[in-house]
């Protein structure tokens, strides 16, 4: 599958950037630090067109002299602005310094900044503290900045990435800025789309400084976004001949008593995006019930691992975990679809009992959230959170297939692809059931013959756009099934025009 790519970066990779750009195209950091900090202003124009009054917090490096350029513009445009300097001048970089002389000649006021500035109630604050070099824990006096900057409620703009957050990774440096916007420049970076990060950026838009278009073959990137429209000849209209049992048969395996909602969500959202039939294997007290809002489903209930085998025999792929609980019954079921050939989706306790009894599998997806990670990598689910893409490739390469890393900022690693990553979703997803309905997508879109890896993103995507939907509504109080009729429109293209 051709990708429509965006590519994401890491802190060393963007340096690279800026080395080849000087080394192939004489484009020196003094060249793209005017450009940044221009592109950074010409940006608070348009987002603050009202805005007149700007304090600019600078740092010491390259990020704090983005914010002199930007600082200089905006008074050669006639703004009220003022600098607060943010540590000791004495360290200052040399473009840094040039710029924060260009100011001084300017007439713009700099002031070292204390806890005590009064910043007079700007309409923008610019946050230019640091940028992409920073991966420890933020020293007090920055600390003491973002706290100065947050207090006042007043919008924010950062420049490349928020003050705090680790460009690598999105960890939160023990203090951030929350961004209203961000800028940031050459390509994006992963830390502003994962973990801590995606929270801390707010509105993000990438400026590539007009580097050479030439320029972005010679660098790798780390990651890519998720784009649905890449996916758009798995999605394309069906001819008028065709029937069920092209689309597939999911097997929906779990529903311990008391949780047989989870495989019915499931259920119904592999419907949703396509799949031609879907059985739910679960306990026999929920057979008889599990359907009724949904007769679509075809329910079965399993007393021994036998009783599985019939319906095994007729899926494509199975959903293993929704509701499955981890009793002696849990076991059986597991133990018996993990001897199959078929494609598998594993999720929730399917996870948990993995993580007791290991396996390496080539034809499945896993589909944890962080503390599923946790568990299955035997550390902490901060941990996990602290360098997701990190945990993501260990989990792939311990467990093996196709594996989904769940949360703000999900992550997909399929075998001989980039890691990819959805930007897409939002907090009203953090309810219960959400994960049982992706398993249940990313199994519809098996069961139609879309491969694992593409599927898998695709089925990310889908999932993470549907919720943005249904939050359109309000994101409190947003539940699972409040996805399903997204899901169907998602997974179709316009239809096409018939002759009556």
């Amino acid at each position: 599958m051709q990708s429509i790519k965006t590519p994401i970066y890491q802190a060393q990779q963007i340096r690279e950037f800026e080395r080849l750009a000087q080394e192939r195209f004489s484009l020196t950091s003094q060249i793209l630090m005017q450009r940044a900090g221009k592109a950074a202003f010409d940006f608070l124009q348009r987002r603050w067109p009202q805005a007149h009054k700007i304090a600019v917090f600078c740092g010491g490096g390259n990020n704090g002299g983005d914010g002199y350029v930007l600082a200089f513009h905006a008074k050669e445009r006639g703004m009220d602005v003022t600098v607060w300097q943010v540590g000791n001048q004495d360290n200052m970089k040399e473009t840094a310094l040039a710029a924060q002389q260009a100011c001084q000649q300017a007439k713009v006021p700099i002031h070292p900044f204390d806890e005590k500035a009064n910043l007079q109630h700007p309409d923008v604050i610019v946050d230019a503290v640091c940028g992409i070099g920073v991966h420890h824990t933020l020293r007090e006096n920055i600390v003491a900045v973002i706290k100065k900057m947050q207090r006042v409620h007043i919008p924010i703009l950062s420049i490349d990435l928020p003050t705090g957050i680790d460009a690598d990774t999105g960890q939160m440096l023990g203090a951030a800025i929350y961004a209203t916007a961000t800028i940031t420049f050459i390509g994006l970076k992963l830390g502003l789309l994962t973990g801590s990060g995606i929270a801390c950026t707010g509105e993000l838009i990438c400026n590539d400084l007009q580097l050479p278009t030439e320029l972005f073959s010679y660098v790798q990137p780390i990651a890519e976004k998720i784009h649905l429209s890449a996916y758009a000849p798995f999605l394309k209209p069906r001819s008028r001949d065709w029937h069920k049992g092209l689309s597939g048969h999911v097997l929906i395996v779990g529903g311990e008593l008391g949780y047989s909602g989870a495989p019915r969500m499931a259920a119904e959202a592999a419907l949703r995006v396509g799949a031609g039939l879907v059985s739910v294997a679960t306990r026999p007290e929920n057979a008889a019930t599990l359907n009724i809002a949904c007769p679509e489903i075809m329910c079965r209930g399993i007393s021994h691992a036998d009783d599985l085998s019939a319906l095994i025999q007729k899926a494509n792929v199975i959903v293993l975990g929704p509701g499955l609980g981890q009793t002696d019954w849990a076991k059986m079921l597991r133990e018996q679809v993990c001897k199959q050939d078929l494609p598998l989706v594993v999720d929730a306790d399917g996870l948990n009992l993995l993580a007791h009894t290991p396996l390496f599998h080539e034809n499945w997806v896993l589909t944890p959230h962080p503390g599923e990670a946790a568990r299955l990598m035997g550390i902490s689910s901060q941990a996990i959170q602290q360098d997701r893409m990190t945990a993501l490739k260990e989990m792939n390469k311990r467990f093996g297939g196709v594996t989904v890393l769940k949360g703000a900022g999900s992550l997909v690693l399929a075998p001989n692809s980039l890691p990819a990553l959805c930007d897409k979703g939002n907090p009203g997803m953090a309810s219960a059931g959400m994960g049982d309905v992706l398993s249940g997508v990313i199994g519809g879109l098996i069961a139609q013959g879309i491969p694992l890896g593409d599927a898998a993103k695709m089925g990310v995507c889908i999932h993470a756009m549907a919720g943005d939907l249904a939050a359109k509504e309000g994101e409190r109080g947003m539940i699972a099934m409040d996805l399903m009729p997204y899901l169907r429109r998602l997974s179709n293209q316009e239809p096409p025009q018939r002759n009556v």
